[in-house]
């Protein structure tokens, strides 16, 4: 195993970007970046030892940085916050005090607003151990940042180890009461950008769903059987889509109370026979189908477009600081917050 550390751009204030690249023995290689915390590659073998990128994401930092990119925002790979999902109306109450977020999905708050985690510059430490190589990546969220009461310090660790096991550990303490939900936003696909993901077979064990009105949660929670949501038995992605007008975009229950490290699912692809299991110790996982990802021309060529891309996203509930029933995303002083994800890879 080995990292590796380069240069992989510079911003627009002529700021230098690094990119980290982590390596294993069978293969499996992860880029990540410290712009955004995002994952630029991830590169895994198919069933005969072809290797491809199965993450949708850019080789240039300036590809991050472009105005057709930035126009129609799909997140690519990036870590959101300070709360991932949606906020409604941008709006909570906390601790009796009124708090208006930015507003930038119709009219709703997303993924931490204007200028989100997803686009600030983390500081970086990488770390080499006998079993595992990785990056740890922190940045200081201040006081009223996107409307978010509190100096939070955040911390996202990337591990890579020798079982194709990339873990996500998230960390963020505060000097005042806030709410934080973080999720990274990698796009999957397992054909390595040559098909759409709609052949993509999908298990989740939920057995609900959170019921979404405009894409907020009413607060209801819903059974999963009986309907397009129900992937408790492996199946396609194209067998129910049709029913939803935009492809899915909800999140998904798991039976989690306690925040063990718990399985969330699995991806698979047959003609490649890649495969992503997604183990997690948070109470929810967000699956977008990627239907408003854009089409881009990068370096000449048309790349991505609708359904490129799946999303598999960790998390706790979307508009959760506004459904006193929903796991709590408040985070106090002297609390910890403490989140675990695995994507482990694999071909069959």
């Amino acid at each position: 195993m080995k990292i590796t550390k380069s240069l992989f751009g510079k911003t627009n204030e002529e700021i230098e970007v690094d990119l980290f690249t982590l390596s294993n023995d069978n293969q499996v290689t992860v880029k990540i970046t410290n712009y955004g915390a995002i994952i630029t590659s991830i590169v895994t073998p198919d069933k005969n030892g072809e290797l491809a990128n199965i993450a949708c994401g850019f080789e240039k930092l300036e590809n991050y940085l472009s105005p057709e990119y930035l126009g129609s925002y799909p997140y690519f790979g990036c870590v959101c916050g300070r709360c991932c999902n949606r906020i409604a109306g941008g709006k909570f109450t906390l601790e009796g005090k009124n708090y208006a977020l930015a507003v930038n999905n119709g009219a709703n708050h997303l993924h931490g607003g204007l200028v989100g985690y997803d686009r600030r510059l983390w500081t970086a430490e990488t770390i080499e151990n006998t079993d595992s190589v990785g990056v740890k990546l922190s940045l200081l969220s201040p006081h009223l940042e996107e409307g978010y009461p509190g100096n939070v310090k955040i911390s996202c660790t990337y591990t890579l180890n020798n079982n194709n096991e990339l873990t996500i550990e998230y960390g963020a303490e505060t000097d005042q009461t806030t709410i934080v939900n973080l999720t990274n936003h990698t796009y999957f696909n397992l054909t390595g950008g040559k098909d759409q993901i709609l052949n993509h077979e999908l298990e989740l064990p939920a057995k609900t769903f959170t019921l979404n009105i405009d894409s907020i949660p009413t607060g209801e929670i819903l059974p999963v059987a009986g309907t397009p949501n129900d992937f408790l038995t492996k199946k396609k992605i194209s067998k129910d889509i049709a029913t939803e007008e935009t492809g899915y975009d909800l999140n998904f229950v798991l039976d989690n109370p306690d925040g063990k490290l718990v399985y969330a699912g699995r991806l698979s692809e047959a003609t490649s026979g890649r495969e992503v299991e997604v183990y997690t110790t948070q109470p929810g996982i967000q699956l977008y189908t990627g239907y408003w990802i854009p089409e881009l021309t990068i370096d000449g060529q048309k790349r991505f477009g609708s359904y490129s891309g799946l999303a598999l996203e960790t998390q706790h509930y979307p508009d959760a600081i506004n459904k006193p029933l929903f796991p709590p995303v408040t985070l106090a002083p002297g609390q910890n917050f403490y989140e675990k994800t695995i994507y482990k890879f694999g071909a069959k």
